[in-house]
C-alpha cells in the first residue's frame, strides 16, 4: 500500500480492521453492533476505521427504514469493487489458515449452493498466470511515480 498522500490521508486499506469490516460488509453485516460483535473490536478503534471508509467512499451511512436516527452501512461501488480481493484472501485462508478439520466458511453461489472456485489470474490468450509469468511496468508521468521518486512534474519511466 502507499503512503500517505501529500494531505495526509492514508491510504483505503491500510489495517487488517478496514479488511475485516469489508469482508463483514460483503458477508451481509450493516449496523455498528454486528460489526462489534464479529470482530470483537473496541468502539473506538471500529468507530475511526468505519469513519474512514465512509470518508474515503469504500461505505456510506444510509437510514435505516423504519427506525428513526438509526443509520448502517453500506458498501459503494468503490467498496464493492474490492470483491475479488476479498475473495482472493478467502480462498487463501481456506487454504493455509485452518486445520483440514477445523470448521470454517467457504464462500458458495446463491443459485446453487455450490462452492465458489478458485479464483485464477488469466492472460490475454486464457491460460492461468502465476507470478512467474508477470512483471509490473510503470506508467510514465503517473502520479504515484512522480510521488515515489520525488519528481514534480518531470516525467519518468522505470
Amino acid at each position: 500500500m502507499p503512503a500517505a498522500d501529500d494531505a495526509g490521508n492514508s491510504p483505503a486499506i491500510s489495517d487488517r480492521w478496514s479488511l475485516l469490516i469489508i469482508r463483514d460488509a460483503f458477508d451481509g453485516m450493516r449496523r455498528f453492533g454486528e460489526f462489534q460483535r464479529s470482530l470483537k473490536i473496541s468502539k473506538g478503534i471500529l468507530t475511526a476505521r468505519l469513519k474512514h471508509l465512509v470518508a474515503i467512499g469504500v461505505l456510506e451511512m444510509t437510514p435505516i427504514a423504519g427506525e428513526d436516527g438509526y443509520q448502517e452501512y453500506v458498501l459503494t461501488d468503490k467498496g464493492r469493487d474490492l470483491f475479488l480481493v476479498t475473495v482472493s484472501l478467502r480462498q487463501w485462508g481456506e487454504d493455509h489458515c485452518f486445520d483440514k478439520s477445523e470448521r470454517h466458511s467457504v464462500l458458495v453461489e446463491k443459485a446453487n449452493g455450490h462452492r465458489v472456485p478458485r479464483l485464477a489470474l488469466r492472460g490475454s490468450d486464457g491460460h492461468e498466470l502465476d507470478e512467474s509469468a508477470t512483471f509490473v511496468r510503470k506508467v510514465a508521468g503517473s502520479t504515484a511515480s512522480r510521488k515515489l521518486h520525488g519528481t514534480r512534474g518531470k516525467r519518468t519511466v522505470d
